[in-house]
């Protein structure tokens, strides 16, 4: 960033300055950089560094990764004490919910 200068200030701060207005951000030139969709200018410290990240975030796919087909998502309605003792054991209690119930199921099963 050539000839400007970082201030570090919390939002009500700048909120208080752009309501009075004070603020010095060029808020035409954003905005016109905005329309003409104008990027930023490489980091002059490390101009590959802005090359490599816009790389690495052009490689990145949006939401959740896919499901291993095995599983279907369903509601149900448990007991609240069931569900807080299996929430009680932490990251994970899922899995062990659905642990006990194929428990279950290989134990009870008629097949």
């Amino acid at each position: 960033m050539n000839g400007s200068r970082m201030t570090l200030m919390s939002s009500q701060e700048m909120k208080v300055l752009r309501d009075n207005q004070l603020s010095k951000t060029d808020l035409v030139y954003l905005h016109q950089a905005k329309l003409t969709n104008m990027e930023p200018e490489d980091d002059e410290d490390s101009p590959d560094a802005s090359i490599l990240m816009r790389q690495e975030i052009e490689k990145r796919k949006v939401g959740r990764p896919a499901g291993t087909a095995n599983k279907e998502q369903v509601a149900i309605r448990l007991d609240k004490d069931i569900l807080t003792a299996f929430r009680a054991t932490g990251a994970g209690w899922q899995t062990r919910m659905n642990d006990a119930l194929k428990e279950w199921l290989n134990s009870h099963s008629t097949i």
